[in-house]
């Protein structure tokens, strides 16, 4: 089992930037096929971001050109730098496999406020 821990949130105001980290532990993990979740208050758990099989990165419309995932094997680490973040960014992320094979983790808060 692999066990992921979620950690860079906090307050930011509009405009701002966050470096977001997941932290792998456990069994074999690999960062391809990995990805970016968010979940408002009072909303579904919506997909991010997300590494190909082939190292290629895939965006939501909503952060495209705002928000890069990266990834390190040897330090079992997924990153998601935010930048221009906008309210509308506000909500818990996490990270996962994009099949969500991995139990959750506690996700880290992002919020946009000034």
């Amino acid at each position: 089992q692999v066990q992921l821990v979620e950690s860079g949130g906090g307050l930011v105001q509009p405009g701002g930037s966050l470096r977001l980290s997941c932290a792998a532990s456990g069994s074999i993990f690999s960062i391809y096929g990995m990805a970016w979740y968010r979940q408002a208050p009072g909303k579904q758990r919506d997909l991010v971001a997300f590494i190909t099989s082939g190292g290629s990165t895939v965006y939501v419309d909503s952060v495209k050109g705002r928000f890069t995932i990266s990834g390190d094997n040897a330090k079992r680490t997924v990153y998601l730098q935010m930048t221009s973040l906008k309210p509308e960014d506000t909500a818990v992320y996490y990270c996962n496999s994009l099949n969500q094979r991995h139990t959750w983790g506690q996700g880290t808060q992002v919020t946009v406020s000034s």
